[in-house]
């Protein structure tokens, strides 16, 4: 097993905290341990599927220029008390080979099936990698997916000995099952999320000549959303919880608080983006965003993309466990020391260990509220004015006392 972890000693630690340094540091230290245009290394598995050019994609996979047991470097449920430093170190090892295919050819070509082969293994798997040149100094970020390390075009590819992940496997033979089945059936038999996303986004999911390669960013949101919609239907038809709750946690410099209240399943999240933030770069004032949904539902993609499903899959997940139904709202504050995206995972996985521990439990939402704002930078105030649930549940509470 590797130590994955970054090392203090160095006099130039403290521009770590500098996201346009811990680009060029990560680079420059990856493309050292890359000498040619050969790359053999143990794949965590991982891949990446594109989604400029749909329905031409690159497809391919992820590869560090090491042998061993590289697994926590594809499995974000592993990266929850990590730093943004030690995530990007993990991933910017990862080297991606890119080939041009289009989403209809899942069964189509050697490098397709190569990637097929991937998405199945269940544990670190080794590939040697051709590409056309030395991959050049970057690395790829972005809210949705994981960063990864340089990239270059992918020539030819090996993959080694790899032991199949039997529910995966299960799923990808049987070629008359949806995927959307497929997603909730694999889940339910203990596959882990990321792994799920990574078997959509490889084609392997779905009915016979329908299945197609999903771009990464689309496959992670389509589990997130299948999953949280499968448990709403049965939620919708239990009690509600009896108390007011409130979960808190902060993390990666993200400061969280989760409020459900009885009645009817709503959910709104909301998003406070600080200046010097990933989204919020260039303006001097706090950028707030906010999706809703009421008990039907929504018909339109959330305005603040696919954290809002990783989190109502995080939602569904506790209030199934409560076997009970509740009105949710996610306030997020994003401070400075958020310095860049690291992927949609840092919402679902943040989400999650939030709702792990006991909550504080109030009589009123107005208690609630007064004990957040003790907890958060932004005025309660602020986030009413910024809120559908909000401004609903004031409005409903003060017509019933006219009445």
């Amino acid at each position: 097993m590797f130590d994955f972890t970054v090392k203090k000693d160095f006099s130039v630690y403290e521009n770590m905290k500098d996201p346009s340094f811990l680009k060029k540091f990560y680079k420059f230290k990856t493309v050292e341990m890359i000498k040619s245009n050969e790359i053999y290394g143990s794949s965590p598995p991982d891949l990446f599927v594109g989604r400029i050019g749909y329905p031409d994609v690159y497809i391919g996979p992820l590869v560090p220029p090491l042998l061993g047991d590289t697994g926590i470097m594809g499995t974000p449920e592993m990266w929850v008390g990590k730093t943004i430093n030690e995530i990007v170190e993990l991933r910017s090892l990862l080297v991606r080979g890119m080939y041009r295919t289009k989403v209809t050819n899942p069964d189509k070509g050697r490098i397709e099936q190569a990637l097929k082969e991937i998405a199945l293994a269940d544990r670190f798997t080794p590939i040697d990698l051709t590409l056309k040149n030395r991959p050049a100094p970057n690395m790829s970020f972005s809210e949705n997916s994981q960063p990864f390390g340089p990239s270059a075009p992918l020539e030819s590819i090996t993959v080694g000995n790899m032991h199949a992940e039997q529910h995966v496997e299960d799923a990808y033979l049987d070629t008359s099952m949806p995927a959307s089945e497929a997603i909730v059936e694999l889940y339910s038999k203990g596959v882990l999320v990321s792994k799920i996303q990574k078997a959509l986004a490889a084609g392997l999911l779905g009915r016979g000549k329908s299945r197609r390669f999903v771009p990464t960013r689309w496959s992670i949101t389509a589990t997130d959303d299948t999953l949280s919609k499968h448990k709403l239907k049965e939620l919708k038809q239990m009690g509600t919880i009896g108390k007011v709750e409130l979960y808190e946690s902060v993390a990666l410099d993200n400061r969280w608080v989760i409020i459900m209240m009885p009645g009817q399943w709503e959910y709104e999240s909301m998003e406070a983006w600080y200046p010097n933030t990933t989204w919020n770069s260039s303006s001097k004032e706090i950028d707030i965003g906010a999706s809703y949904e009421p008990f039907c539902g929504r018909k339109t993609y959330a305005e603040i993309g696919g954290c809002y499903y990783a989190a109502r899959l995080a939602v569904t997940e506790l209030l199934q466990k409560k076997q009970a139904q509740a009105k949710v709202l996610i306030l997020r504050e994003v401070h400075s020391g958020y310095i860049m995206p690291v992927g949609v995972w840092n919402v679902r996985e943040h989400v999650r260990a939030t709702l792990n521990a006991p909550p504080s439990e109030f009589e009123s939402m107005a208690s609630a509220l007064a004990y957040a704002s003790k907890k958060l930078e932004i005025p309660v105030r602020t986030w009413i004015e910024n809120s559908t649930m909000l401004k609903r549940h004031i409005y409903q509470k003060r017509l019933a006392t006219n009445l």
